[in-house]
């Protein structure tokens, strides 16, 4: 597909490429990092909570997918309805607001649907924000450095996903389970100041008003074809915190409850430090090789861990493989699957078409969610063979674009 220059009013600017690192690219990655900081925190103490309350596997699925699957369509309508404002910022606000909110509310939980409402709630906000800061963070830099762009925002991110869990284990042995969702706050809110304060909006002139089902008909062909395989690769993206539990379940009968739980959420800070190297790494080679081949080989590369996933036996070495290589594809898809998107997409449909694409992966979240906590309980084969057929098939689309 060929790109207009209209699309991108700072291609060919003077010096373009050693400006790309500005104060909004700064501002929305370390929007990222308090955030992450702030839900990672939630996230870690979340299977204490649930095992707390006698919710399991099935539970967590479906939390996990019903929330994900809400996001999906605020991200579509946050996507659509930004396109027609004169300002996007004070929507981006909104949302990080909301997952705040969200995510304290856990505080005060006892039942695992209050759980859902919280976790719900906390997504629709993530939703609502996310469409908003991937056009932000396109019009603040160049084609030629969106791998970049998006590289260090996704690092940024994730250090936020390495410092949360860290804060969450010093705060359950210092305050207990409660209050450190309700110190989640504090990160939460600091992520909407950074956003409010530091973020440089770029004029753009708002598109005319038209129905959703129009302005998807009318995204590229090339990027339709695109999100057909992000779909079918992120039908098998399951969430991380089913690994958390399913680690915390292996080592109980060895370590007890509580050392297991605490050596599950440091085996996720080593997935967070993976990704986070990877986010950085995907970048710069989706900026110097074809986005497609990159996006395609981290597809495929989550064949690994799903396969270390069957091996018998709950050994220390078999989950540092999982995690570890979970966190080095999902560093290649979260960082490469924006950056390919901002190559495709016009100027006047970039929030449609990034709410079109977190969408696609937020339902394909809602099924891998459920269908691999559900099928975790009958045949743990069945689970992983369904996550390695969904990645294959999601790297052959891709590599075929």
């Amino acid at each position: 597909m060929t790109i207009d220059s209209k699309s991108h009013p700072m291609e060919g600017a003077p010096n373009a490429q050693t400006r790309w690192l500005n104060s909004t690219v700064l501002g929305v990655g370390l929007a990222s990092l308090c955030s992450d900081v702030s839900h990672e925190m939630a996230t870690a103490a979340l299977p204490a909570l649930l095992a707390s309350i006698g919710a399991g596997s099935a539970a967590l699925g479906l939390i996990e997918g019903l929330a994900d699957g809400l996001a999906s369509f605020a991200k579509l309508y946050s996507g659509h309805y930004s396109d027609r404002l004169a300002k996007r910022k004070p929507l981006a606000v909104v949302g990080y607001v909301m997952t705040a909110a969200g995510m304290v509310s856990f505080a005060w939980a006892t039942t695992w649907w209050q759980v859902l409402f919280g976790r719900a709630g906390a997504w629709l906000g993530r939703g609502v924000r996310t469409p908003v800061r991937k056009v932000l963070l396109t019009e603040a830099t160049t084609p030629e450095t969106y791998g970049r762009a998006f590289g260090l925002e996704r690092s940024m991110d994730s250090a936020g996903a390495v410092i949360g869990p860290l804060l969450a284990v010093l705060s359950l042995s210092a305050f207990g389970l409660r209050r450190t969702f309700a110190l989640t706050l504090i990160p939460g809110l600091l992520a909407a100041l950074v956003i409010a304060f530091l973020v440089q909006e770029k004029p753009h002139t708002p598109r005319p008003s038209a129905g959703l089902r129009v302005g998807l008909r009318g995204l590229p062909a090339t990027f339709k074809r695109y999100l057909a395989g992000v779909g079918l690769a992120g039908a098998g993206d399951f969430s991380n915190t089913l690994l958390i539990l399913w680690a915390t379940q292996a080592w109980s009968p060895v370590y007890g409850r509580a050392e297991a739980a605490t050596l599950a959420i440091l085996f996720y800070v080593g997935y967070n430090v993976v990704y986070t190297v990877s986010c950085s790494v995907s970048g710069f080679l989706a900026d110097a090789a074809p986005k497609k081949t990159v996006l395609a080989a981290g597809y495929a590369l989550a064949v690994v861990p799903a396969g270390a996933l069957l091996l018998p036996g709950a050994s220390l070495s078999k989950f540092a493989v999982v995690f570890g290589m979970s966190g080095l594809y999902m560093g290649v898809w979260e960082t490469v699957e924006s950056a390919t998107a901002a190559t495709l997409l016009p100027a006047d449909a970039r929030g449609l078409g990034f709410g079109a694409l977190a969408t696609v992966n937020g339902l394909g979240d809602l099924a891998s969610s459920v269908i691999v906590g559900a099928l975790w309980v009958l045949h743990p084969a069945a689970a992983m063979a369904y996550v390695i057929a969904t990645s294959l098939g999601g790297a052959a689309l891709i590599a075929a674009l």
